[in-house]
């Protein structure tokens, strides 16, 4: 691997994207995140695409991206079970517990995590933090219950904000809406999940920490550093 310190965020994606092919299982279909991260390791599969059965996506536009590179894409709902699902992160600690969702794509994340064995996590060195809740936490609502759920989060010194795409809140591809919340120090990742997730109108919250990841690639500017957990 290169010792450069000039390595752009850009060029650390592509790197940890290349990395995680070694974990992709031959004959096998591959569980396929969302992301700018993702698409670096979209583009390196289609290096491998006739070793592969094909890929579960977690978004149309990972699935657009994959059929575009001549991967074939199945419905979640066609699979049992996948080898090694490989996602990136907007936060991940030293446990491998993550932040996601910043590509507004958590739900379905979440669900093709929960059919694989192992979750890679791709990510840059600037991911790696002591304590989640930094970068602002992706819930997706259901939008009735939107302010509902901001209350919640204001009574536990979060700040909600509606995301907005044009102006007009963003829909999600499970037609929702995301609220982003600041403010918080999430000290214990499994607990938080698993209260948050019991509010009525979460469709979830952006914690992975019941899909939490096994191995991460971390870009940095010496190369791919492997953290297993």
């Amino acid at each position: 691997m290169t010792t450069s310190t000039s390595l752009s965020q850009d060029e650390l994606k592509t790197l940890v994207g290349q990395a995680a092919l070694q974990y992709v299982v031959r004959g096998e279909i591959v569980g396929v995140g969302t992301g700018s991260t993702v698409n670096k390791f979209i583009d390196a599969l289609a290096g491998m695409k006739d070793e592969i059965k094909g890929a579960v996506s977690s978004s149309v536009a990972s699935t657009e991206r994959l059929k575009a590179l001549g991967i074939p894409v199945f419905d979640a709902n066609e699979v049992e079970s996948l080898a090694v699902y490989i996602d990136g992160a907007d936060e991940i600690d030293g446990k491998g517990h993550m932040v996601k969702g910043g590509g507004a794509a958590l739900t379905r994340e979440k669900i093709v995590a929960a059919l694989a064995s192992r979750f890679v996590c791709i990510a840059d060195e600037s991911k790696l933090v002591a304590a989640l809740g930094k970068f602002p936490l992706p819930v997706e609502v259901i939008p009735m219950a939107a302010q509902h759920i901001t209350r919640r989060f204001a009574a536990m010194g979060g700040t909600a904000s509606l995301r907005l795409k044009d102006g007009q809140p963003l829909v999600t591809d499970n037609g929702q809406h995301i609220l982003d919340v600041t403010g918080l120090s999430i000290q214990d990742p499994l607990a938080f999940e698993s209260e948050i997730n019991q509010w009525p109108g979460v469709v979830t919250v952006g914690v992975f920490a019941h899909q939490k990841a096994s191995v991460c690639l971390l870009g940095t500017a010496q190369g791919v550093k492997t953290l297993a957990y």
